[in-house]
């Protein structure tokens, strides 16, 4: 896979329509060509602790931060027409389909690719787990910013060009 757009969402809350960040690589002919990165207020707006301990993210940090609707008119012209990637693409795409309904938008079947998958199939059980840094690791890629959404992103797309 050669061109395709990476992609990684942070929730605030166990609601998959809470993002609360996104980053986002745009991958043309193997090359990482652009990057996004934007915080979101999340809708239901509301931190649980077990969240905030894993990516940092609070309230305070998103209270100013333009809703999902307003990041995704940005967004959209970016990944048209290529298939989005996702390490755990289950749970990005969840989060996706949650938002768009939580703001009433047509969602246009975005086609997914699994970076998680692909690793057990890839790996099998030479690695000792499959989670993102483990397999970033194995793909030559240092995630030093593990649950940044654009760090994860960037993983991600690491990944993609080595084993998909």
């Amino acid at each position: 896979m050669r061109d395709f757009a990476a992609i990684d969402f942070e929730t605030a809350n166990e609601c998959a329509s809470s993002v609360c960040s996104v980053g986002i690589v745009i991958v043309r002919d193997g090359e990482i060509v652009d990057r996004y990165y934007s915080l979101i207020n999340p809708e239901p707006c509301y931190y649980k602790w077990f969240c905030v301990q894993v990516h940092g993210l609070t309230e305070a940090d998103t209270m100013d931060a333009p809703v999902f609707s307003q990041v995704w008119e940005e967004i959209a012209p970016l990944v048209e027409g290529l298939p989005l990637v996702a390490h755990n693409a289950r749970f990005d795409e969840s989060c996706l389909k949650a938002a768009f309904r939580v703001y009433q938008m047509d969602y246009p079947d975005y086609v997914f690719y699994d970076t998680l998958a692909a690793s057990r199939r890839h790996f099998g059980r030479c690695l000792p787990n499959h989670q993102l840094h483990t397999v970033a690791a194995a793909c030559g890629y240092d995630l030093t910013n593990h649950h940044h959404a654009l760090a994860d992103a960037e993983a991600c797309a690491a990944i993609a060009l080595e084993i998909l």
